[in-house]
Order: C-alpha cells, then structure tokens, then sequence
C-alpha cells in the first residue's frame, strides 16, 4: 500500500531517526507533502535534501509539540503523523516536569490534534526500554511481543515514553471529527546506530582522551541487538502502510513491534569497539571497577547527590540504572512485525557497520582537533 499523494508529518524531522525516515519517504514514496516538524529546522537539513526531493512539497514547522495552536496548523489537512520526537535522559540530568511536558503531554496533544484534524494513521517511536531492564538486572534474551517481565522503570526517560506508549495505543479506533476512524501502533527499537549517530560520537570522544582506548562499561556476556537507522526508518515507513492498508489496518492497530535486524548481539561496549577499532581504537579489558563495587559507588554517588540537591544540582556521570542497563543481556526479535508489518531489513550487518564506521572516520580529524585544543 502506497502513501501516494499523501500528507505526511514527521515530528522531530531533524533528528537523528526523523531525517532519515524523510529521505525515505522522498526516495520511496510519491507523497503530495511531507512536513518537518522540529523546534529548529536547520537550512543544511533541507539542503540535503534537494537532491530526492522530486514533485513532493516539503514544508516547514518549527515549534514545540505542546502548544495547540501550532500543531492544529501543522496537521491541518494531513492523512498521517510519525512521532519521533521526544526528549532523552539516562543520566537524570533533566527535569522530571520538561521531559513528561513532551514526551507524555506534547504525546497527547498530538493525538487530541489528530482527531481535531481529521489524521486517519499515528506511527509513535517508543523504546525497548519501556520493557526495562528492571533494576534486578532479569536479561530477556530473544523476546517478543508476548514475552512476560517483571517491568519496573527507574529512568523518567522510561516512564514518560510508556506512559506515551499507551496513550497511543489507547487512541486507537477513536473517532474522528469527520466520522472516521484514528489507527495508532507503536514501534519499540532497541538502540539505534549508525552514520550520524551522536551517542558514537561521544563515545569516540571518549575514547580519544583515553589515548584511543574506548572505555570499558559492559561486561562481554551483557548481549544487546542494536538496529542500524536505515532498518529503522524502513520499518516506521511499512507501520505507516500497513496503517493505510483495509486488509492490514484493524490487525496493527493498537499494538506495539519490537524493532531489530541482524547485527549479532553483543555488549554495548564491544558493539562500540567493532565500529571503531578498524579506526585504531582498542577497549578495555575489564570494567574500570568490579561491578559489584560500581554498583556500591554509583549508589554513593547518588546519596550524596540527593543530600546536595537542596543546595546545588550535581547529575552523576553513572548511575545504577544505566549500569544495569549497560549490563544486563536484553536482546529481542523483529518477527512480529516482519509477519505484520513486512517488515524486511534493508541493510545487511556488513553494510550497516561499513557505514557507519566510515562515517566515524570522517567525523574524527574534527574530533581529534576539536578535543586536543581544548
């Protein structure tokens, strides 16, 4: 199913995910429009994208998700939202308030807006991590759609994106302005890599101060299955045409899909040293402390920081949530929504990690100069 002469919004268009979803959407499809919706729309952005632009308008809205009368004009006449954007945090650096202000209520106010305008398909981009892990460290390894957890959320980041889950999935079947009816899913990625990928850049970064040795967090066993961003914003593209497609539309709407390829599961850290060690880089051997004892120090820090908060706000650079992340094996498969979705991986492992280790390689003599002059 087609999205021809469609109008489509891509909220967070200028992210990491939502350009890329855009180019596809130039590149696949035949949509009358497609609107960037992001706070900043940059003019390198639009720039890039002239060259697979085509007869599509592309069209500019820059403001926040939580104001009402902007999204109203930025879904006016529109047939289908991809909502990408949201704030993240797994450090606990931000505001409880800021990060629930749009990831749950920027959520909901698009949702209200798309029955008000008459938006018939609502593609939300949540996060394996409203699955957990919990802070018991309890792996899950190959799960799917059905698999049971004992699910308790720690980050606020996790929170606020499963409370946006279900209210998406909630709105689904909801009647519209104009009698018809709004279909929503969900789609869960674990980590998403790739050419442009800032959490890679920061971990290179890291890696550069420590003489080219990337920093050791994870242990070789705590496997995860990362999802190159190409494969991602094809399967956010298939959601939207299954939405669209009378045979296929009651049967996706209202679920959530686990979204992975076929990158091998392997630990965050090791993950990060196969991207980067054709660059020169090496890792670590162990964890820069035995894990039970960064436990004890991350829970240290995090009481002293609690004890200060009335006086100055310090944000640990590591706390036991994210080591629990970083260390527990939490892989899942995309089977679901291969059978639902038809969703196929476009890019091979090989290709995915060409790519993205010759973009790291552009981006680090910048690197290199950038923190050595610092």
């Amino acid at each position: 199913m087609s999205l021809r002469g469609d109008v489509c919004v891509v909220t967070g268009a200028c992210g990491f995910l939502g350009k890329r979803l855009v180019r596809l959407l130039l590149e696949e499809e035949k949509a009358s429009e497609i609107r960037l919706l992001d706070r900043d729309v940059q003019t390198q952005v639009l720039e890039s994208l002239e060259d697979c632009r085509g007869e599509t308008t592309l069209s500019v809205f820059e403001g926040d998700i939580r104001d009402g009368d902007f999204l109203r004009k930025a879904l006016r006449g529109a047939s289908t939202v991809f909502h990408i954007a949201s704030l993240i945090d797994v450090t606990e650096s931000m505001e409880y308030s800021e990060m629930y202000g749009v990831n749950v209520k920027g959520t909901q106010l698009l949702l209200e807006t798309c029955i008000q305008e008459n938006v018939v398909s609502f593609i939300y981009t949540s996060t394996v991590e409203v699955m957990g892990p919990n802070p018991r460290g309890e792996p899950i390894i190959n799960g799917t759609e059905d698999t049971v957890y004992d699910t308790t959320l720690k980050f606020n980041y996790s929170k606020t994106k499963k409370e946006a889950e279900d209210r998406t999935l909630q709105a689904d079947g909801e009647t519209l302005q104009n009698g018809g009816r709004l279909s929503t899913c969900a789609l869960r990625p674990t980590y998403i890599y790739g050419d442009g990928c800032r959490f890679l850049l920061c971990h290179m970064g890291d890696g550069i101060r420590n003489k080219n040795v990337l920093f050791r967090m994870s242990v070789p066993e705590a496997h995860v299955n990362p999802v190159y961003v190409g494969n991602a914003a094809f399967a956010h593209l298939q959601a939207a045409r299954s939405l669209k497609d009378p045979q296929k539309r009651n049967a996706v709407g209202g679920r959530f899909y686990y979204l992975s390829d076929d990158t091998p599961p392997m630990s965050y850290s090791d993950f990060n040293h196969v991207l980067m060690s054709p660059l020169g880089f090496s890792i670590q051997d162990k964890l820069v402390l035995p894990l039970r004892l960064f436990y004890i120090l991350c829970f240290l820090l995090e009481a002293l920081c609690t004890i200060l908060r009335p006086f100055v706000r310090i944000v640990p650079p590591m706390n036991r949530q994210l080591l629990t992340l970083l260390n527990t094996s939490f892989t899942f498969s995309y089977e679901k929504a291969k059978r639902d979705l038809g969703y196929v991986p476009r890019y091979s492992w090989e290709e995915a990690r060409r790519r993205t280790t010759e973009w790291l390689a552009s981006q680090l003599p910048a690197e290199r100069e950038k923190i050595m002059s610092s």
